[in-house]
């Protein structure tokens, strides 16, 4: 049997009849734009994140690009970020007509460096965007205290997070707004792309439905910044809906998944995630490192494993975003990690034997460099 990093079969079989009694609420409400549907999942997701507002959106990507705008970013503005990210973070701010800043990760846990923020601060400097990688927070206290001393906003990339948690506070709700995808790969995935922005700033909160809705307040009106059609699905949302209140539940499978990782590769010169103190990780991915990480995937292959990476290319070596500026060695961790990082399979119906084979398949292939 193939082994890949993310399958959905599983947990679809199990979860089946309440996905399509989804389908059935939805297509019986009348309703399939903007209905009962979206506003549920809205206040619920507001709620479990302890903030005053949702606003569901097509995709992660636009959630951030929605969430800048709605605080304000723009064109002639920079934004702080990193490159060991999905593109999409970059991409999303590149859409504002904000430059993205990079600052390098830190080389324990492959998160932002928040030591060398303040440096990369201009007068130019909107926004700071942590991203909340591989399911656990950057450090947000000396964050917060850089955007209080600059002027800034803070938006929250919560894409790889959902329920993670740091010093008890739950990823997204630290922030002036945070972003978060559902698509299907996600700790709260949704059967099709989807996204949302959250905050507790009202004014933020009627920018963001504007954003999301080609800039109205009224149907067939136009007021302030035309924007375009970025509505979450009625359907997808009726399915997250369902899903959320099963997400506690997918994350102790996600961390009882990473603890067997721990016992039947932990002492292997492997290198498994390291939680930050304080924080408490989700494992969207299950990120382990190698100086010879392209030998042990192509050897896994034998095995029939299917391994990724995340991300083999940082975002600034992209032929895209040359522009920036960015020269090779101008963010050495970051370009030190893409050549060794790469995933093992995470989800929360990934079997025991399917664990087991991947255990003892990477150890057999290690005993052999």
């Amino acid at each position: 049997m193939t082994t890949r990093v993310w399958d959905y079969l599983a947990e679809y079989r199990a979860e089946r009849l309440d996905l399509l009694d989804a389908v059935e609420t939805v297509f019986d409400s009348g309703q399939l734009v903007l209905g009962a549907s979206v506003r549920g999942f809205e206040s619920e997701f507001a709620a479990y994140h302890g903030v005053g507002h949702c606003v569901g959106v097509d995709n992660g990507t636009n959630a951030i690009k929605l969430g800048l705008q709605a605080l304000g970013v723009g064109p002639g503005d920079e934004v702080i970020t990193v490159s060991n990210t999905a593109a999409p973070t970059v991409v999303a701010i590149d859409g504002t007509g904000a430059t993205p800043v990079f600052v390098d990760v830190r080389e324990d846990d492959f998160l932002m460096n928040t030591d060398q923020v303040e440096a990369a601060i201009t007068e130019r400097t909107k926004c700071l965007v942590p991203v909340h990688l591989y399911g656990q927070c950057v450090n947000m206290v000396p964050l917060k205290e850089l955007a209080a001393k600059h002027g800034l906003s803070i938006l929250e990339d919560c894409a790889q997070a959902h329920g993670a948690r740091q010093n008890g506070t739950v990823a997204g709700s630290t922030g002036d707004a945070a972003a978060f995808s559902f698509y299907p790969t996600k700790v709260l995935g949704a059967y099709g792309d989807g996204g949302a922005t959250i905050t507790s700033d009202e004014a933020v909160d009627r920018r963001l439905r504007r954003l999301r809705y080609y800039g109205m307040d009224k149907q067939y009106y136009t007021l302030e910044t035309p924007a375009h059609n970025s509505r979450l699905d009625e359907l997808q949302a009726e399915i997250l809906r369902r899903k959320l209140k099963r997400l506690d539940t997918y994350i102790a499978d996600r961390r009882a998944i990473a603890q067997r990782y721990v016992e039947g590769l932990g002492d292997t010169e492997l290198e498994l995630p390291r939680t930050v103190p304080g924080n408490e990780h989700v494992y969207y991915v299950y990120v382990v490192r190698h100086p010879r990480r392209d030998d042990i995937i192509e050897r896994l292959k034998a095995y029939d494993i299917h391994l990724n990476i995340s991300y083999p290319w940082p975002v600034h070596t992209m032929t895209g975003f040359a522009h920036l500026g960015y020269e090779k060695g101008s963010l050495p961790i970051t370009e030190k990690l893409a050549t060794e990082i790469f995933s093992l399979p995470m989800y929360p119906t990934f079997s025991p034997d399917l664990q087991d084979k991947v255990v003892h398949a990477v150890r057999e292939v290690l005993s052999t460099l």
